[in-house]
């Protein structure tokens, strides 16, 4: 099993990468650099580029411009087969007449591997997914979860040094997807390959990522770590695409904060409070009327109809609340204060 190399190497450049059909431009121009060993995730909404880019890694599809190289290789050209990676697919495109077994020592068998070397290797990579009692049986007979390991299972076998997952938890259940996020990422620590997962599910990326690329409209918006991601977006797209955010510009920012420039604030930053409160030189404040209120179990979710026409949602845990308890809140007027630190500043797209 490899080893997770501590020397930073880059396993993946994309340089200045372009991907066209026709007039539509699915990726414009994307320059990313995926160093070795990482759990990188391209996240962003439907037809933002982030598949495409996929493919292109794994040689499905060529770019219409620019350089992509594995290792160091340019590889732009190199068919799929010929390339150091495997992709791991939403449907798991197990062969169904094959056992458990027969599919993850596949691509053994297709190298010619010594039968009884194919079969210690496939009995470790089934325990390293925790399916060693499934070796037998046909992918019929698994689960949702089990055939995602089992998909896993014959990505991994061959040691490729770049894993490509296209969306392999999007068929699973909340509940099965959450536990498989922190088992895809401790099997990825465990082997140190590096792991290109795309996903349009922000809470995905933040749990698994070292780092994010966010993608819309064919372009890199922004790329850093879950915290850099949630804690300081760069664009107001990133801002409301990974997690909630308050977007306040223009006479209401000026009023606010003394400027005009468009900020972002978390709405969990954001505490409600009766009118008549004070409010320090170090805080924000807005006046508003509670539109909404949505319980959800940990935490409600507030609509405020600000002064200024602004919109702005707040979150707060329910430590004391009951679901009826915050229902009444609608209708009342509050004072929305919070400090001036959590304001970010975003370019708005």
């Amino acid at each position: 099993m490899n080893v997770k190399n501590t020397a930073t190497s880059i396993a993946v450049h994309l340089d200045n990468v372009s991907r066209h059909f026709g007039s539509v431009r699915a990726l414009d121009g994307i320059t990313l650099e995926i160093e070795d060993g990482e759990f990188f995730s391209m996240l962003g909404p439907s037809g933002s580029g982030k598949t495409t880019c996929l493919r292109l890694i794994a040689g499905f599809e060529q770019p219409s411009g620019g350089k992509i190289l594995l290792h160091g290789k340019n590889v732009v050209g190199v068919p799929p087969y010929d390339r150091d990676v495997n992709t791991v697919f939403q449907d798991y495109a197990l062969f169904p007449h094959m056992t458990v077994a027969e599919n993850v020592g596949y691509g053994l068998m297709i190298k010619k591997v010594p039968k009884p070397d194919r079969e210690r290797r496939v009995q470790d990579m089934l325990e390293m997914v925790r399916l060693p009692q499934m070796a037998g049986r046909k992918p019929s007979q698994l689960s949702g979860g089990q055939r995602q390991r089992v998909a896993l299972a014959r990505a991994l076998i061959n040691h490729p040094s770049v894993l490509l997952l296209d969306e392999p938890l999007g068929a699973l259940d909340l509940k099965l997807r959450q536990e498989m996020q922190i088992e895809l990422k401790a099997i990825q620590q465990r082997v140190g390959i590096t792991f290109i997962y795309v996903t349009h599910d922000q809470e995905e990326a933040l749990t698994m990522s070292d780092r994010i690329a966010v993608f819309n409209h064919g372009k890199v918006e922004q790329v850093g770590s879950p915290a850099e991601m949630y804690e300081r977006p760069a664009t107001s797209f990133v801002a409301g695409f990974v997690g909630t955010s308050n977007l306040l510009q223009g006479e209401v920012a000026r009023a606010v904060a003394g400027s005009s420039a468009a900020f972002a604030v978390r709405p969990e930053k954001i505490r409600m409070c009766p009118p008549e409160t004070p409010v320090s030189p170090a805080e924000c404040s807005l006046l508003g009327t509670v539109r909404d209120v949505v319980y959800l179990g940990m935490n409600t979710r507030y609509l405020i109809e600000a002064e200024g026409g602004a919109d702005i949602t707040v979150v707060q845990q329910n430590l004391e609340a009951t679901s009826m308890s915050v229902l009444t809140a609608k209708g009342e007027r509050v004072r929305l204060i919070w400090s001036r630190d959590f304001n970010r500043p975003v370019i708005v797209d």
